[in-house]
């Protein structure tokens, strides 16, 4: 599959960077001054932005300036050849450019064109701009997100709905393709920021559907499980899951504490919810009296769900994450060794790899010409006129 990704920033990036490490040639367009998060600085690595590099390993780049007819043209020779095209351009650009799906698909009916925008290609909303903060609080997200109602509202720390539309557009285009196969046949793919937050919100809709109430915001806490939420330790936090009753009963037993059960209040899952105040402060008592790690411990023995809070560096060290090659590193043309995210999904007789770090700006203009049929003086031509930028 070769991809070419016309896409800045995050959630165009995410579904290339999916694409790349299943495989995929993806080939990263970016403007002469490059993509915006090269400049998401502080930090970087040897001079590249850390930001960068983490959305774009396992992509070649070229850089070309639309605002030249010729290097239009050769953003059209890369698209006849190409199985697909991830954009995320306000509405409207690619058709400016003479690029629009009508355009290309005529030229190259099995592409495959995948729209990633702040509000999707159709409806009211269609000409606004997206951004993951905006997309958080028009999808209730941050409604929900928070330590409890009268606070302020609380976004989702991690840009949720930039990654979720990025690995949304990749599922897309996995589906496409599989029908371009049978069919001979590409099609568009569009989704967007506001739809990938809305998605996260399956439970609390749930529940406001069947209501008609509007959820509220619970921190750690679970709108339909109690006792599934975060609760401090003597030395620090723990994640406990005792949702389900047996769950509960072992809970129990961990923290010495079966007349608990008894107790009307907390005798059923639909009881604990309706008293989840009064549940918190009295298991926040037990817990607080020792350390994670001893409760951990006892809580692996009864094969109970618990986990410590980690932060993102103990994440990075969690022999886990990196059992399942969730650490990864690769060598960089200026900054060296690079760690970086690996692929979260497993495969056993196609397994993803992330075996090169993100291009320098312009690193493979000229080998990416040379592939589509430029001869090396025009290749040269096109550089020195500025319509095409090369490291």
């Amino acid at each position: 599959m070769r991809v070419i990704e016309l896409a800045h920033i995050m959630a165009g990036p995410v579904c290339g960077l999916m694409l790349a490490d299943m495989g995929a040639d993806v080939i990263k367009v970016e403007k002469p001054t490059g993509d915006d998060s090269r400049r998401f600085v502080p930090p970087e690595i040897g001079g590249e932005a850390a930001a960068y590099m983490m959305m774009n390993r396992n992509k070649r780049g070229i850089s070309l300036n639309l605002k030249d007819a010729r290097a239009v043209e050769v953003l059209r020779k890369l698209l006849a050849e190409a199985d697909v095209v991830i954009e995320n351009y306000r509405k409207g650009t690619m058709e400016r450019l003479g690029l629009s799906y009508a355009v290309l698909a005529e030229a190259n009916p099995r592409l495959i064109y995948c729209e990633i925008s702040g509000f999707g290609r159709t409806g009211p909303y269609a000409e606004r701009g997206g951004f993951d903060l905006i997309a958080q609080g028009m999808s209730g997200l941050m409604s929900i997100t928070g330590e409890g109602p009268g606070r302020a509202p609380v976004k989702v720390a991690a840009p949720i709905s930039d990654i979720n539309a990025g690995i949304l557009g990749a599922m897309g285009v996995s589906a496409a393709y599989a029908n371009m196969l049978q069919t001979g046949r590409g099609q568009k793919v569009d989704t967007s920021l506001f739809e990938a937050a809305i998605v996260q919100t399956y439970w609390q809709s749930a529940i406001a559907f069947a209501t008609g109430e509007k959820p509220e915001p619970l921190g750690s806490a679970h709108p339909l499980n109690a006792p599934y939420q975060a609760f401090q330790t003597s030395d620090g936090w723990i994640n406990v899951g005792a949702a389900n009753q047996s769950n509960w009963l072992r809970f129990l037993d961990v923290i010495s504490a079966p007349e608990l059960n008894r107790d009307p209040r907390f005798s059923s899952n639909a009881a604990r919810i309706r008293n989840l105040p009064a549940l918190i402060d009295i298991l926040n008592e037990y817990l607080v009296q020792d350390t994670t790690e001893n409760w951990l411990d006892r809580m692996d023995e009864a094969q109970l769900p618990a986990g410590p809070v980690n932060d993102i560096l103990q994440m990075h060290e969690d022999p886990q994450a990196n059992a399942r090659g969730m650490i990864a590193e690769v060598d960089h043309a200026t900054a060296h060794t690079v760690k970086t995210i690996g692929h979260p999904v497993k495969f056993s007789r196609t397994p993803a790899q992330v075996d090169q770090a993100a291009p320098l700006l312009g690193q493979h203009t000229r080998e990416v010409l040379a592939e589509i049929g430029y001869a090396p003086a025009e290749i040269a031509a096109l550089i020195q006129a500025k319509a095409a930028i090369a490291s």
